[in-house]
């Protein structure tokens, strides 16, 4: 018996168990896949066009399982197991041709040459083992064809979704479950289900997997990680896939900065190179501006004792914010979703211990703290978050800002900060819904305004509960600034912004942003998103991004 006709010579059981096999295989490498996108495109815009090509690929496999099975004498099926094993090897290569392919262009390019081959020829061979397991061939034409079609969809589907059940709860666990060594596992299941001696035309790229795929988390690839982004001056300190993207710490040697990266976006960076005569701060200076300005909720009137106060941080990043507020003395609570970012701002950015850490999605904590019969009641609430290139939308809407003004106290401030380009409908969207809960705030960007390209910076909201209460900034004084000068620049808000450029609301437009409605602002966080991507290739080299 030739071993290439094998799988279609035995039992319709075992047919059906393979083709049913391949199709959760399938389901399993596509998130697995656009994941392994993410840190170089950006979560965001790797899946712009990822469910559109998939499906593509897969009715175009259906269609052609006969062709392919006639045209290859049942010989395909065993190609799937090498191809799986080669993927990462070429996705690595395509991933650095970023900076040429651009993006969104450069997601779909790379999906149409490493991954729609293995769906295309995966839903071919499984749909021909699962029709041929069926056999209703004498039940009529219409039962033959729409029955296998429909069995395989559901299989197809139920895979789909225990595979984001797994990879939510294990990626990151072990290198096996890094997104790069997922791909390897999947293929390596592949290989068990299609057995054949062609595997060994995989061994090459297994091989180089192991050894330089830089994008595995193993020592000697990670060495040659830094090898690489070290001719830019970058060292990695740490890496770890977690629930909102890959993260990893870099140092930059030359210009003395570290910075916690998520995907393809920094959640922040201190200045670590000393001086002469230097005398480092009780918390590092950050190198971006937005996050002294959010301490500066302690500095508006009325001012509330350090000694007696409580904070609430939403969104940690490297805890800048929340570490300049424990060092004033106030009790500061931090919910964050993702324990690798709370771990690595510990270890690596000295986020000081003695907080309250609520590792949990903002939503939930927000909703049961604000419903118990005696919620926590806050001076200052700190709304932080950002990630992927885009802002959380659902932490925008009105009612997840009325949750926390519920946690505010009458006299509180609340400091919202929103990322984006402030010329897009989301960002005029935010400000009303922020005012329809806040009567009195004031608005200040990071920096001036630019006369050319995106308007995508930093924005911080700062709110009181209290009506006809305007913000007023006390003088800052030198115990403020914790020892640091970037600090004494930056602390105090300058670039204010009149609400008034807000208020106009776009044809079709709503006045505030409900939590109902908020997926119909994807296409402008997809928007943004490729700004921002285009903007963080300015922030760091290519070759830091593409290999991760």
């Amino acid at each position: 018996m030739s071993p290439f006709r094998s799988i279609y010579q035995q039992d319709t059981t075992r047919q059906l168990v393979v083709g049913a096999a391949l199709l959760v295989l399938t389901a399993f490498y596509s998130p697995v896949f656009v994941l392994s996108l993410a840190p170089v495109y950006g979560s965001t815009p790797s899946h712009i066009f990822h469910g559109y090509g998939v499906a593509i690929a897969g009715a175009a496999g259906w269609f052609a399982k006969d062709h392919i099975h006639r045209l290859s004498g049942r010989r395909a099926v065993y190609l799937l197991p090498v191809i799986a094993f080669w993927i990462p090897s070429f996705q690595s290569f395509l991933l650095h041709q970023s900076s040429s392919f651009g993006n969104p262009v450069g997601p779909v390019i790379t999906e149409v040459l490493a991954l729609y081959p293995l769906v295309l020829l995966s839903v071919a061979c499984a749909g021909k083992l699962v029709q041929s397991g069926l056999d209703l061939s004498r039940h009529g034409e219409i039962a033959a064809e729409h029955v296998p079609l429909l069995t395989s969809y559901i299989v197809y589907s139920g895979g789909e979704y225990i595979a984001k059940a797994v990879i939510a709860k294990c990626l990151g666990t072990t290198f096996l479950f890094s997104r790069t060594g997922l791909q390897l596992l999947i293929a390596a299941l592949y290989s068990a289900v299609i057995p054949s001696k062609i595997l060994l035309l995989a061994i090459p790229s297994i091989l180089f997997s192991f050894t330089s795929n830089v994008h595995l988390p193993l020592g000697r690839t990670t060495a040659a990680l830094n090898s690489v982004i070290g001719e830019e001056g970058f060292t990695l300190v740490a890496r770890q896939d977690s629930n909102t993207g890959y993260i990893s710490v870099l140092d930059n040697l030359d210009d003395g900065f570290r910075v916690m990266r998520c995907d393809h976006s920094l959640l922040g960076g201190q200045w670590t190179k000393g001086r002469p005569n230097y005398t480092p701060p009780t918390v590092k200076d950050p190198i971006y501006a937005v996050f002294t300005m959010l301490e500066a909720v302690r500095l508006i009137e009325p001012e509330h004792v350090d000694a007696n106060a409580k904070a609430l941080v939403i969104g940690l990043g490297i805890g800048t914010t929340p570490g300049a507020l424990i060092s004033h003395g106030i009790d500061t609570t931090i919910v964050e979703i993702d324990p690798v970012v709370h771990k690595f701002a510990g270890q690596y950015f000295g986020l000081p211990s003695n907080h309250t850490a609520v590792i949990e999605d903002a939503r939930s904590f927000v909703h049961r703290s604000s419903e118990s019969t005696h919620p926590a009641q806050y001076d200052y609430i700190v709304h932080d978050v950002f990630t992927g290139g885009v802002e959380p939308i659902e932490l925008f809407t009105y009612e997840f800002i009325n949750s926390l003004s519920a946690l505010l106290k009458d006299d509180g401030i609340i400091a919202i900060n929103y990322a984006g380009d402030l010329a897009l409908y989301p960002a005029a969207l935010a400000v009303r819904t922020i005012q329809a809960v806040f009567p009195s705030c004031r608005l200040f960007r990071e920096e001036a305004a630019s006369e050319v390209g995106p308007d995508f910076t930093n924005m911080v909201i700062f709110c009181k509960k209290t009506p006809n209460s305007p913000i007023q900034f006390r003088d800052a004084v030198p115990a403020d600034f914790l020892g640091s000068k970037f600090r004494a620049t930056y602390l105090v808000p300058k670039h204010e912004m009149d609400p008034v450029r807000f208020e106009s609301i776009e044809k079709g437009g709503r006045h505030v942003l409900h939590e109902k409605e908020a997926g119909r602002l994807h296409k402008y966080q997809d928007r943004g998103a490729l700004e921002h991507w285009a903007i963080m290739r300015k922030v760091l080299p290519d070759a830091v991004w593409e290999n991760w």
